[in-house]
C-alpha cells in the first residue's frame, strides 16, 4: 500500500511540475501575439523557473530516498540540465532579449514537457501496476 501511495505523490509532483512549464509556455505564447509586455511576460516566467527546478530535484531526491532508482535515473538528465543552465545563469528570461530568444525559450519548454509527459506515462503505469499487485495480495 505504501508503494501506491509513493507513486501517487511522484504523480503529483510531476503534475505540478508540468502545470509550472504550461504557465511558462502561455506567458511566451502571450508575448508573441502581443497580449503581454515584455516586461510582464519575463517577470512572470523568473518568478516560477527556480520552483520548477526545486521541485523536480526534490522529485529526483524523493526517487533516490524510496528506493526508486531507475526512475531516479531517468530524472538524472533533466536535473543535470537545470543544474548546467542555473550554473551558466542561462535560467532567467532577459527582458531586453526575450523577442530575440522567443522560439529558443519555447523550445527548450516544449522538449521539458515532452520529457514529463513520458516520466508522467511511467509514473501511471507503475501506480496501476502497484495497485492492482497490491489488490491480489
Amino acid at each position: 500500500m505504501l508503494d501506491i501511495f509513493i507513486w501517487l505523490i511522484s504523480f503529483f509532483i510531476i503534475i505540478a511540475i508540468i502545470v509550472l512549464l504550461i504557465y511558462q509556455l502561455t506567458c511566451l505564447a502571450d508575448l508573441e501575439f502581443d497580449y503581454i509586455n515584455p516586461y510582464d511576460s519575463s517577470s512572470r516566467i523568473n518568478k516560477v523557473v527556480l520552483p520548477e527546478f526545486f521541485v523536480q530535484g526534490f522529485l529526483c531526491l524523493f526517487y533516490l530516498v524510496t528506493g526508486h532508482w531507475v526512475m531516479s535515473l531517468l530524472c538524472t538528465p533533466y536535473l543535470y540540465y537545470n543544474v548546467e543552465v542555473y550554473m551558466l545563469k542561462q535560467h532567467l528570461v532577459d527582458v531586453t532579449e526575450i523577442f530575440n530568444s522567443l522560439n529558443r525559450e519555447k523550445n527548450r519548454r516544449y522538449y521539458k514537457l515532452a520529457y514529463l509527459v513520458i516520466l508522467l506515462f511511467i509514473s501511471l503505469f507503475w501506480i496501476i501496476f502497484s495497485a492492482l499487485e497490491y489488490e491480489d495480495d
